[in-house]
This record gives C-alpha cells, structure tokens and sequence, in this order.
C-alpha cells in the first residue's frame, strides 16, 4: 500500500484509507464469512471507529458487493490476459482454466470465499452477485462457443460441468503434486476428450 505524502491533498489519505479498509473488510469475509463478518469486526480491524466507519463504507451489503465484483473484475482480467495470447481454441481454454485456477489455489486468495459465500446474503445481495457472477461467466461461454465440440454436447452443460470443476478444486487441491496450469491442462484434457 502507498505511504501518506503530507504534501498531497487528504483525498489521497482519504483514499488510501479506504483501501486499507476494504483489504480488511476482504480478509474478514473470506475468513468468517458474511454472516460472521460484522461492521463493528471490520472497524476494529481498522482501527476505525463506529460513525467514522461509515464515511469510508456505505453498508455491510454494499461492502460485500463491492469486494465481490472487484474480486470478480480482477479474476476476469487475469483471464483474459491469458487468453489474448493464445490462438488455438483448446489452448484458449486450457489458458484461461488455468488463470482462474491460479487465482482459486493461491494459498491467500480471497476470490474464492468471496465468489462462493452467495447462501449468506440477504436475497437482494444475492441477486447482485448472481447477476455479476453470470457476467463474469460470459468469458468461459465465448470460449467454449469457440470449441470445435461434436454437435451433440450441449454446450451450457459442458460450460457448467467445466466450471464445477474449476470451482471445486480448492476443495481436492494439495500443493506440491501439480501446480495450477498442470491441473488446468488435466482439466481441459479430460473435457477434449484425449
């Protein structure tokens, strides 16, 4: 994080600030979870006290939103960085299961618990993060659009099963047998069918 410049306005503190707050918030949530995660957690953290809280976040909901779609706008750059330098369509795929993989098995991740903790939220919060979620899924429906795949394999079920599996893997995951682009290349193996 940037150190304070005194000779910067106090937008920037005030911004740096709020940074720090919101990598608190993150940690907490990822950590605890969303019903375990309160306003008062994450000012305490901070070292922020209850009014002052609310200057920098509007609400626990929106809070968890923001981190949410930010995780998810991180996750899909990362990804389609990865794909723009493929062209072969398999090797598109195989590059973007492993970025998402990357993300996903990185020992400090906060993606994950971010992107799965949706039985938590309120229903209206819930809806929001189903809605980017679905955004977010676009990039692996345009690469699979693109596979060369017989034509009877619906192509939702294989984006569906294919991303169960990326999903899940935090959960089967040990470090040190293969790292994430070996399981990514596994992945798309078995759904190419070799």
């Amino acid at each position: 994080m940037k150190k304070h410049d005194p000779a910067s306005g106090s937008n920037d503190e005030g911004s740096g600030r709020r940074r720090q707050i919101l990598e608190i918030a993150a940690q907490l949530f990822a950590k605890k979870g969303y019903r375990g995660t309160s306003m008062r957690d994450i000012g305490e953290q901070a070292g922020v006290l209850g009014g002052s809280l609310y200057h920098h976040i509007k609400s626990k909901d929106a809070l968890f939103v923001e981190l949410h779609n930010a995780a998810l706008d991180a996750a899909e750059s990362s990804i389609a960085q990865a794909v723009r330098a493929q062209d072969d369509p398999w090797a598109r795929l195989a590059a973007a299961c492993a970025a998402l993989l990357e993300i996903q098995l990185a020992p400090d991740s906060l993606t994950m618990p971010m992107m799965n903790d949706f039985r938590e939220v309120p229903d209206a919060v819930r809806q929001q993060l189903i809605a980017r979620r679905d955004r977010f899924e676009e990039v692996f429906r345009s690469l699979v659009a693109g596979l060369p795949l017989p034509s009877h394999i619906d192509r939702s079920v294989y984006r569906n099963l294919l991303l169960s599996q990326l999903n899940s893997a935090s959960n089967w995951y040990c470090a040190g047998r293969l790292a994430p682009d070996e399981i990514a290349a596994q992945i798309v193996s078995i759904f190419r069918h070799e």
